[in-house]
């Protein structure tokens, strides 16, 4: 069975579907098998398309008038098709004249799949050049630093100095998580102490207590 699709980009009424529906009924599509719709392609969330697509069963050819009112982007386009395919659902443009039930049509297919992966590629490389090119400037990708190099010398002055990391939290308005990924990423612990072999009565403390780490909560 022949299915139709149409769309408009826009739901102006001087924009209308009469062209795109005469040329799918001269094809041989049955008026009572189109689906259409008044919006954008870049759109996934088009009910047209979804009952079309909904409708379509296996043995079925899709058919529109040319291939940028199915979709906007290769992308997109190739990704509709290739579900479509794997549904057993042919597709044909008649602008186009592609048509994936014929030799012809499978190699343009395959084509428009090498360009979109080609375009991938070409994406993917400008935006690591793109990074590469940042970084020789000295600038660095993801997010900034909660604690910039001057903020993050004050924090471990007053660490040092005997304040909790609590307080630290609270001066600065980091989280405590943050504080301590911070702190883990410069190789900072908690200063060593001495503390007297004994107390001020002459009672000997244990060794266990003799040299311990200063702790901040």
């Amino acid at each position: 069975m022949l299915v139709g699709y149409m769309r408009v980009s826009s739901t102006d009424d001087r924009q209308s579907v009469s062209l795109q529906k005469d040329a799918l009924v001269a094809s041989g599509i049955d008026v009572r098998h189109l689906h259409h719709d008044k919006a954008s392609g870049a759109r996934d969330d088009r009910p047209g398309l979804k009952a079309c697509l909904g409708d379509l069963r296996a043995g079925d050819v899709l058919v529109v008038w040319k291939l940028d009112r199915l979709g906007r982007s290769l992308p997109n386009l190739l990704a509709i098709i290739a579900d479509l395919k794997e549904r057993g659902v042919a597709f044909r443009s008649l602008t186009e004249q592609m048509d994936t039930t014929t030799p012809h049509g499978e190699l343009l297919f395959s084509i428009f799949g090498a360009l979109a992966q080609y375009e991938r590629a070409l994406t993917r490389e400008r935006v690591l050049a793109g990074l590469a090119a940042a970084r020789r400037r000295g600038r660095r990708g993801g997010r900034p630093r909660a604690l910039g190099p001057e903020q993050l010398e004050q924090v471990v002055a007053a660490l040092d100095g005997g304040a909790s990391k609590a307080s630290v939290c609270r001066s600065f308005k980091v989280a405590r998580s943050t504080l301590l990924d911070t702190l883990a990423r410069v190789g900072w612990s908690a200063p060593v102490v001495d503390v007297p072999a004994s107390n001020t009565d002459g009672t000997k403390l244990p060794p266990s207590r003799r040299r311990v780490a200063r702790k901040a909560h």
